[in-house]
């Protein structure tokens, strides 16, 4: 199952990537978006999780603000599904095993320009959060991720 972890600059650093609640492609993110492709499916699971990513950059104070996704292919017994209601995205389920590095495929994040946007939607600028619906996150490959975060 692909999934898309909500990330922060950080934690490329780490050994794997730590269980957490997590979007994917679920059912009833297909009964939410019915018109939606294969693509556009993987897309709103990914933008989802940009959102969850703004969130973690805000309890983490110190860190660059650059919200990260980071796209993997896991077992599908490393997921588990979370109920759906009003309050929750319909992508979300929980990741409840580590992810190896060995099984990210990629990771998405936002260019640096984009870190005043962050700052300011993280103060509840709702015009700064408009603009960075509207960036696209940068995409790179796995091997270039630890760079990112100023390992080489």
């Amino acid at each position: 199952m692909r999934i898309y972890l909500p990330s922060t600059l950080p934690e490329l650093l780490e050994d794997d990537l730590a269980p957490r609640v997590v979007h994917a492609v679920t059912p009833a993110l297909r009964a939410a978006l019915p018109d939606e492709d294969d693509e556009g499916l993987e897309y709103a699971a990914q933008l989802l999780a940009a959102d969850d990513s703004l969130d973690l950059l805000g309890g983490s104070p110190g860190i660059p603000r650059r919200r990260l996704v980071v796209a993997a292919d896991v077992p599908d017994e490393a997921v588990e599904a979370v109920s759906p209601d009003e309050e929750h995205a319909p992508s979300l389920v929980r990741l409840t095993a580590r992810v190896a590095w060995s099984e990210v495929a990629c990771g998405h994040v936002d260019e640096p320009g984009a870190e005043q946007d962050v700052r300011a939607a993280l103060r509840g600028d709702q015009a700064a959060v408009e603009r960075l619906v509207e960036r696209d996150l940068l995409w790179y490959d796995v091997s270039e991720l630890a760079s990112l975060a100023g390992r080489r």
